[in-house]
Protein backbone atom coordinates (compact mmCIF):
# COMPACT_ATOMS: atom_id res chain seq x y z
CA UNK A 1 0.00 0.00 0.00
CA UNK A 2 1.41 3.02 -1.02
CA UNK A 3 -0.08 6.63 1.41
CA UNK A 4 -1.13 9.69 -0.82
CA UNK A 5 -2.57 11.52 1.82
CA UNK A 6 -3.83 13.72 3.07
CA UNK A 7 -7.31 13.11 1.24
CA UNK A 8 -7.84 16.97 0.77
CA UNK A 9 -3.88 17.46 -1.24
CA UNK A 10 -5.57 14.23 -3.98
CA UNK A 11 -6.88 14.79 -7.19
CA UNK A 12 -8.67 12.24 -9.51
CA UNK A 13 -8.03 12.64 -13.45
CA UNK A 14 -10.78 10.77 -15.77
CA UNK A 15 -9.10 11.81 -19.27
CA UNK A 16 -11.55 11.80 -22.78
CA UNK A 17 -13.60 8.73 -20.79
CA UNK A 18 -15.54 9.03 -24.18
CA UNK A 19 -17.78 6.76 -26.47
CA UNK A 20 -15.58 7.79 -29.47
CA UNK A 21 -12.55 6.18 -27.47
CA UNK A 22 -14.81 2.76 -27.63
CA UNK A 23 -15.91 0.11 -29.74
CA UNK A 24 -19.52 1.73 -29.40
CA UNK A 25 -17.98 3.97 -31.93
CA UNK A 26 -16.05 1.72 -34.42
CA UNK A 27 -15.61 4.78 -36.90
CA UNK A 28 -13.89 6.94 -34.74
CA UNK A 29 -10.82 5.75 -32.37
CA UNK A 30 -12.29 2.13 -30.57
CA UNK A 31 -10.10 1.47 -27.94
CA UNK A 32 -10.12 -2.53 -27.16
CA UNK A 33 -12.01 -2.77 -23.82
CA UNK A 34 -12.18 1.51 -23.54
CA UNK A 35 -15.75 1.29 -21.88
CA UNK A 36 -14.26 -0.96 -19.31
CA UNK A 37 -13.00 1.92 -17.24
CA UNK A 38 -15.92 3.65 -16.00
CA UNK A 39 -15.52 1.19 -12.39
CA UNK A 40 -11.93 1.95 -11.72
CA UNK A 41 -12.31 5.60 -12.29
CA UNK A 42 -15.16 6.00 -9.75
CA UNK A 43 -13.08 3.97 -7.71
CA UNK A 44 -10.27 6.48 -7.95
CA UNK A 45 -12.44 9.16 -7.31
CA UNK A 46 -13.25 7.89 -3.65
CA UNK A 47 -9.73 8.95 -2.98
CA UNK A 48 -9.55 12.36 -3.99
CA UNK A 49 -10.63 15.67 -2.69
CA UNK A 50 -11.12 16.65 -6.44
CA UNK A 51 -12.71 15.19 -9.54
CA UNK A 52 -11.44 16.49 -12.80
CA UNK A 53 -12.90 15.43 -16.29
CA UNK A 54 -11.54 16.15 -19.91
CA UNK A 55 -13.23 15.67 -23.15
CA UNK A 56 -12.22 15.82 -26.61
CA UNK A 57 -14.17 18.41 -28.50
CA UNK A 58 -13.72 18.04 -31.96
CA UNK A 59 -15.07 20.20 -35.08
CA UNK A 60 -16.77 17.66 -37.79
CA UNK A 61 -14.41 19.54 -40.75
CA UNK A 62 -11.22 20.09 -39.26
CA UNK A 63 -7.81 20.17 -41.00
CA UNK A 64 -6.40 16.50 -39.41
CA UNK A 65 -9.53 14.96 -40.42
CA UNK A 66 -8.13 11.76 -42.20
CA UNK A 67 -8.81 11.14 -45.83
CA UNK A 68 -7.98 8.41 -48.71
CA UNK A 69 -4.65 10.23 -49.34
CA UNK A 70 -3.99 11.11 -45.72
CA UNK A 71 -4.45 8.01 -43.81
CA UNK A 72 -5.17 8.22 -39.80
CA UNK A 73 -1.69 8.33 -38.05
CA UNK A 74 0.36 9.76 -40.64
CA UNK A 75 2.30 12.64 -40.12
CA UNK A 76 0.67 16.12 -40.66
CA UNK A 77 1.06 17.77 -44.23
CA UNK A 78 -0.11 21.13 -43.44
CA UNK A 79 1.56 24.40 -42.10
CA UNK A 80 -0.89 24.75 -38.81
CA UNK A 81 1.83 24.27 -35.92
CA UNK A 82 -0.43 23.12 -33.37
CA UNK A 83 -1.53 19.63 -35.30
CA UNK A 84 1.01 17.21 -35.74
CA UNK A 85 -0.99 13.89 -37.76
CA UNK A 86 -4.13 12.87 -39.45
CA UNK A 87 -6.88 11.01 -37.18
CA UNK A 88 -10.08 9.75 -37.68
CA UNK A 89 -13.01 12.10 -37.27
CA UNK A 90 -14.13 11.55 -33.99
CA UNK A 91 -15.76 13.15 -30.84
CA UNK A 92 -17.64 15.59 -32.89
CA UNK A 93 -20.13 17.88 -30.22
CA UNK A 94 -23.91 16.32 -30.41
CA UNK A 95 -22.79 12.82 -31.56
CA UNK A 96 -21.96 9.45 -29.28
CA UNK A 97 -18.47 9.73 -29.82
CA UNK A 98 -18.65 13.18 -27.10
CA UNK A 99 -20.41 11.97 -24.91
CA UNK A 100 -19.29 10.19 -21.83
CA UNK A 101 -19.35 6.98 -21.00
CA UNK A 102 -21.85 5.74 -19.16
CA UNK A 103 -21.86 5.15 -15.51
CA UNK A 104 -19.45 8.63 -15.54
CA UNK A 105 -20.92 11.96 -13.94
CA UNK A 106 -21.91 14.53 -16.06
CA UNK A 107 -19.35 17.33 -16.33
CA UNK A 108 -21.48 19.37 -14.56
CA UNK A 109 -20.64 17.63 -11.47
CA UNK A 110 -16.80 17.78 -11.54
CA UNK A 111 -14.84 19.68 -9.48
CA UNK A 112 -13.12 20.90 -12.95
CA UNK A 113 -13.61 19.86 -16.32
CA UNK A 114 -12.05 20.46 -19.96
CA UNK A 115 -13.09 20.44 -23.38
CA UNK A 116 -10.01 20.22 -25.62
CA UNK A 117 -9.43 20.11 -29.40
CA UNK A 118 -12.42 22.77 -30.57
CA UNK A 119 -10.41 24.29 -32.80
CA UNK A 120 -10.22 23.12 -36.58
CA UNK A 121 -6.44 23.66 -37.08
CA UNK A 122 -5.27 22.27 -33.01
CA UNK A 123 -5.31 18.86 -32.30
CA UNK A 124 -3.70 18.91 -28.63
CA UNK A 125 -3.35 15.36 -26.86
CA UNK A 126 -2.80 16.94 -23.12
CA UNK A 127 -5.97 18.33 -21.03
CA UNK A 128 -3.71 21.12 -19.40
CA UNK A 129 -2.78 23.22 -22.54
CA UNK A 130 -4.52 23.64 -25.64
CA UNK A 131 -1.73 24.04 -27.89
CA UNK A 132 1.37 21.54 -28.58
CA UNK A 133 3.69 23.95 -28.09
CA UNK A 134 1.99 24.23 -24.36
CA UNK A 135 1.60 27.70 -24.38
CA UNK A 136 -1.99 28.25 -24.02
CA UNK A 137 -3.23 26.58 -20.47
CA UNK A 138 -6.52 25.01 -20.17
CA UNK A 139 -6.43 26.00 -16.19
CA UNK A 140 -6.20 22.40 -14.52
CA UNK A 141 -2.88 23.38 -13.33
CA UNK A 142 -3.85 26.30 -11.58
CA UNK A 143 -6.72 25.12 -10.64
CA UNK A 144 -5.01 22.57 -8.72
CA UNK A 145 -2.59 24.89 -7.60
CA UNK A 146 -5.02 27.12 -5.89
CA UNK A 147 -6.63 23.68 -3.92
CA UNK A 148 -3.04 22.61 -2.71
CA UNK A 149 -3.02 19.34 -4.94
CA UNK A 150 -0.46 17.82 -4.57
CA UNK A 151 -1.07 14.10 -5.70
CA UNK A 152 -3.45 13.23 -8.99
CA UNK A 153 -4.49 9.42 -10.08
CA UNK A 154 -4.92 9.87 -13.84
CA UNK A 155 -7.09 7.23 -15.91
CA UNK A 156 -9.11 7.71 -19.29
CA UNK A 157 -8.74 6.94 -23.19
CA UNK A 158 -6.36 6.50 -24.02
CA UNK A 159 -3.22 5.29 -22.65
CA UNK A 160 -0.57 5.63 -25.35
CA UNK A 161 -1.71 9.60 -26.21
CA UNK A 162 -3.74 11.80 -24.08
CA UNK A 163 -3.68 10.19 -20.97
CA UNK A 164 0.43 9.92 -21.00
CA UNK A 165 0.46 13.27 -22.21
CA UNK A 166 -1.65 14.68 -19.38
CA UNK A 167 0.08 12.83 -16.87
CA UNK A 168 3.51 14.64 -18.00
CA UNK A 169 2.10 17.78 -18.16
CA UNK A 170 1.05 17.70 -14.41
CA UNK A 171 4.64 16.08 -13.41
CA UNK A 172 5.90 18.33 -15.03
CA UNK A 173 3.88 21.11 -13.28
CA UNK A 174 5.27 19.12 -10.12
CA UNK A 175 2.44 17.36 -8.82
CA UNK A 176 3.19 13.59 -8.09
CA UNK A 177 1.22 11.31 -10.48
CA UNK A 178 -0.18 7.74 -10.43
CA UNK A 179 -1.53 6.36 -13.16
CA UNK A 180 -4.10 3.78 -12.47
CA UNK A 181 -4.09 0.86 -14.90
CA UNK A 182 -7.13 -0.50 -14.15
CA UNK A 183 -8.27 2.96 -15.15
CA UNK A 184 -7.37 3.45 -18.58
CA UNK A 185 -6.57 1.15 -21.69
CA UNK A 186 -4.46 2.04 -24.76
CA UNK A 187 -4.98 2.06 -28.62
CA UNK A 188 -1.96 -0.45 -29.68
CA UNK A 189 -0.01 -2.26 -27.66
CA UNK A 190 3.00 -1.35 -28.43
CA UNK A 191 2.33 2.26 -27.96
CA UNK A 192 0.89 1.61 -24.83
CA UNK A 193 3.98 0.17 -23.80
CA UNK A 194 6.27 2.81 -24.86
CA UNK A 195 3.70 5.26 -23.46
CA UNK A 196 4.53 3.03 -19.99
CA UNK A 197 7.70 2.46 -20.07
CA UNK A 198 8.52 6.44 -20.58
CA UNK A 199 6.09 7.77 -18.09
CA UNK A 200 7.62 5.17 -15.45
CA UNK A 201 11.25 6.82 -16.95
CA UNK A 202 10.16 10.41 -16.25
CA UNK A 203 8.72 9.81 -12.27
CA UNK A 204 5.22 8.70 -12.77
CA UNK A 205 4.28 6.29 -11.08
CA UNK A 206 2.28 3.69 -12.10
CA UNK A 207 -0.20 1.24 -10.20
CA UNK A 208 -2.88 -1.49 -10.74
CA UNK A 209 -5.67 -0.49 -8.97
CA UNK A 210 -6.48 2.67 -6.84
CA UNK A 211 -6.67 -0.26 -3.79
CA UNK A 212 -2.50 -0.18 -4.22
CA UNK A 213 -3.20 3.48 -2.08
CA UNK A 214 -4.27 4.24 1.38
CA UNK A 215 -5.23 7.95 2.22
CA UNK A 216 -2.51 9.04 5.20
CA UNK A 217 -4.97 11.02 7.23
CA UNK A 218 -6.20 8.90 9.97
CA UNK A 219 -9.59 10.66 10.00
CA UNK A 220 -10.34 9.36 6.29
CA UNK A 221 -11.93 6.40 5.68
CA UNK A 222 -12.30 5.07 2.30
CA UNK A 223 -13.80 2.06 1.25
CA UNK A 224 -14.18 0.54 -2.11
CA UNK A 225 -15.28 -2.66 -4.06
CA UNK A 226 -12.64 -4.36 -5.24
CA UNK A 227 -12.36 -4.90 -9.53
CA UNK A 228 -11.94 -8.00 -10.46
CA UNK A 229 -9.46 -7.01 -13.51
CA UNK A 230 -6.48 -8.90 -14.10
CA UNK A 231 -3.39 -6.35 -14.54
CA UNK A 232 0.08 -6.51 -14.53
CA UNK A 233 2.10 -3.77 -12.26
CA UNK A 234 4.49 -2.25 -13.46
Amino acid sequence: MISIGPKSTVASFDVDAQYGFTPACPDELPVPEGEEIVQALNQQAQFAAYRLGSKDSHPPHAVWVATKENHPFMPYQGFEKNVDRYWPRHCVPGTKGFQLIKGLPHPTEYDYFVWKGIEPDMHPYGACFHDLEERLSTGVIEFLQCKQVRTIIIGGLATDYCVKKTALQLLKAGFKIFLNLSACRGLQAASTQDALNEMKEQGVMIINTALDLKIKNEYSSVKAKPITDDFTVY
